[in-house]
C-alpha cells in the first residue's frame, strides 16, 4: 500500500518522494507533507506512530499547515486512519485530506488504485499550496 501511495505521489511532476518505514521527527519537520500507513490493531494504530507523534510535540516541532494523509488495511475494524487523522488536525493543526484510506486485509488492484490516488492527490495539494502568491 505503502509503495502504492509513494507510486501516485511521483506521477505528479517536480514533487519529491520519500518513502521510510520509520520516520525520524526531523523528516516530518523537513516535509511538506505527511502521509502515514497505519493498520488497526486492536482498535488503535502503532505504539511506533504514538511514540514518533511523542516525540514530534516533546520537541516542538511544528506540523501546522502542512498536508496529511493516512492509509491502513484491518481484519476487524478499521480505525487507526481516522484515529491518526484526528491527532494530525487538533494536535498538530495540519491540513488532511479526509477520510482516511482504509483497506481490509490484504489490498487488491481496485484498493491498489485508491492508494495512488490518495498520493497523486497530496502531490497535488503540495504543488497547489507552493505554488499560492
Amino acid at each position: 500500500m505503502a509503495q502504492a501511495v509513494a507510486n501516485g505521489a511521483k506521477s505528479v511532476p517536480s514533487v519529491n518522494v520519500e518513502l521510510v518505514y520509520y520516520a525520524k521527527v526531523e523528516d516530518l519537520a523537513n516535509a511538506d507533507a505527511i502521509i502515514f500507513g497505519v493498520p488497526t490493531y486492536y482498535h488503535d494504530f502503532s505504539i511506533d506512530v504514538k511514540k514518533l507523534l511523542e516525540e514530534v510535540a516533546a520537541k516542538g516541532i511544528k506540523l501546522k499547515g502542512k498536508i496529511g494523509a493516512a492509509f491502513g488495511s484491518y481484519g476487524w475494524s478499521g480505525e487507526a486512519p481516522s484515529l491518526l487523522l484526528e491527532i494530525m488536525k487538533k494536535r498538530f493543526e495540519m491540513e488532511t485530506i479526509d477520510p482516511g484510506l482504509i483497506v481490509k486485509y490484504t489490498p487488491d488492484e481496485k484498493a491498489l488504485e485508491e492508494c495512488r490516488k490518495l498520493g497523486k492527490t497530496v502531490a497535488e495539494r503540495i504543488k497547489k499550496q507552493l505554488n499560492k502568491p
